[in-house]
């Protein structure tokens, strides 16, 4: 690098920038790319510019010289530079927790989550129940207790790095002498070979099976509820700890109850002379038979409640409510008899021209469609 080099803006730092502020600028940047996380050219190059650019600047009297646009780096100026005996890892060892190896990785891994479905009838996921499920999933090997060793054999340390799970190595540069480290070749980084993996689990440390768990389904799920197994899921590599069991509630649909949320929804069809008249019917719900009363001179889309007949709350005490949408019926074939009735009742209500009439209602298609447009 030349003394053109602005060494502030590769630091992304203030000209006046204390040194405080210049050693976090260069902290948060060496973590970026240092070698053994961005391991190409390009970023090498860059990690090598910022390194040199923090030399001279948390250096006083090269800053100095740098500043006052002599080269920090010539012949007697300053420290000399990156000269020979300079060892990179002095520099980020002060960084970067004292040159200490990171030791070797462990075998043992956390295992994965794993899903499945679960169906329910309606009545199960509003009252709850308890399921005996059958998982495909690993556990830990019963050969080797997880170790992935064969009987009576046992991982040795490897003699590449003697058993820290990574090598180092010194090279020389333009900067000067540079110690990067990286995985054990001979081991993979975990300190420990496997002479004699395990014949069972072939030195995973773990095999597949299936078991049956039972779980309860709490009351109140819904379509789309995901419940957590804590501990039921796969065990990791090497016997590390399992991950969780999700179960994914799908609820089947009911022939004549559609749930929204807590509450339950029905549609009761009754006949023009009991919704004239009124009547008390019996009718099935989830509870099982209950009697409701139609009051004389039910219309239909009229709703009768049924209070706390619906779904138990999840997250909550008490119940929804059961409500029960009336649709009247008009009868389509009458014999002479029924018709003359008719005919009577419409006389004595004088009825038998009625000239209807419009009262505001339900809306129309075009009016929702009106109100659509105009953001109501």
């Amino acid at each position: 690098m030349s003394v053109t080099t602005d060494y502030y803006a590769t630091l992304g730092v203030r000209r006046d920038a204390n040194a405080d502020e210049i050693k976090k600028a260069y902290r948060r940047l060496a973590r970026e790319l240092h070698p053994d996380v961005n391991p190409d050219p390009v970023t090498q190059e860059r990690f090598k510019e910022i390194t040199q650019a923090y030399e001279v600047l948390s250096d006083p009297e090269k800053r100095q010289m740098y500043d006052l646009g002599a080269d920090p780096f010539a012949p007697g100026g300053g420290a000399g530079g990156f000269a020979t005996g300079f060892a990179f890892s002095d520099l980020m060892d002060a960084f970067f927790g004292g040159g200490a190896p990171r030791g070797p990785r462990s075998r043992a891994r956390r295992g994965r989550n794993a899903t499945i479905r679960v169906d329910l009838d309606l009545a199960e996921c509003v009252f709850g129940t308890t399921r005996e499920l059958t998982v495909d999933t690993a556990v830990v090997c019963p050969t080797c207790s997880g170790e992935g060793s064969a009987p009576g054999s046992h991982p040795v340390t490897c003699e590449v790095c003697g058993g820290i799970g990574e090598v180092r190595q010194m090279t020389r540069s333009l900067l000067g002498q540079m110690m990067t480290s990286r995985p054990c070749p001979g081991c993979g980084g975990f300190g420990t070979v496997i002479r004699r993996p395990c014949h069972e689990c072939d030195g995973d440390g773990r095999v597949r099976t299936r078991r049956t768990i039972k779980v309860r389904i709490p009351a109140g799920v819904e379509d789309g509820t995901h419940i957590q197994l804590a501990g039921e899921g796969e065990v990791g590599p090497g016997g590390g700890p399992p991950g969780d069991l999700f179960l994914e509630v799908v609820q089947r649909p009911h022939p004549v109850f559609e749930r929204q949320g807590d509450d339950l929804h029905c549609t009761l069809t009754i006949p023009m002379t009991a919704a004239a008249l009124g009547a008390t019917l019996q009718i099935q719900t989830l509870d099982g038979p209950a009697n409701i009363d139609i009051r004389p001179g039910t219309q239909s889309g009229q709703t009768i409640p049924l209070f706390g007949q619906g779904s138990a709350r999840l997250h909550g005490p008490g119940r929804g409510d059961l409500i029960i949408h009336v649709t009247v019926e008009t009868p389509t074939k009458l014999d002479p008899e029924q018709e003359e009735l008719l005919r009577q009742l419409a006389r004595l209500r004088a009825e038998e021209s009625p000239p209807g009439r419009f009262a505001p209602g339900e809306q129309g298609f075009f009016s929702r469609l009106r109100d659509a447009f105009n953001g109501r």
